[in-house]
């Protein structure tokens, strides 16, 4: 039968003894905050701030899709005649601005739920503008010819009836 030795009785060598002091040629530097690191640091900042904008951006587009489905709803009259389906009250998102000095303000940004409406109404007041001057427009050179050709009907007559 074969024996087996214990190897956990063999000695542990170690190239360096943690009870044997070691000398140091060099000083320790005191801790200095790199150029590099305040780099990264700021850039990492500037990658944030792009990113809270960029949510609050996304956020905003939601919100009006929100308000857009809830107007489908009402006009489709899934729901009680002279109710919304949604209540509106003033909104605002998170957003990040950056000042002169390269200093960074964490602000909100006022989100305008009712600015299609508003653009829809201008556009229609434009359109009706310009359709009330086409219209003159028609109705005066209309004039303008018929008092031509009546004023050639008159010449014509006068002429005839001296001849």
């Amino acid at each position: 039968m074969k024996q087996i030795q214990d190897s956990y009785k063999k000695p542990i060598l170690l190239k360096v003894s943690l009870l044997q002091p070691t000398s140091v040629a060099t000083a320790i530097v005191p801790l200095q905050p790199q150029k590099e690191k305040i780099m990264s640091e700021r850039e990492r900042l500037i990658a944030q701030v792009e990113c809270i904008n960029q949510m609050a951006g996304e956020l905003e587009v939601a919100i009006l899709e929100l308000k857009a489905i809830a107007n489908t709803l009402n006009t489709q009259r899934h729901y009680p005649l002279g109710k919304n389906i949604c209540q509106y009250f003033a909104v605002s998102v998170p957003w990040v601005r950056q000042q002169p000095n390269e200093s960074f303000i964490l602000t909100m940004r006022k989100v305008d739920l009712f600015r299609a409406e508003r653009e829809a109404a201008l556009l229609a007041q434009q359109l009706r503008q310009q359709t009330k001057k086409r219209l003159a427009s028609q109705q005066h050179r209309k004039n303008k010819s018929g008092a031509e050709t009546e004023t050639r009907h008159l010449f014509k007559k006068v002429l005839v009836n001296k001849s």
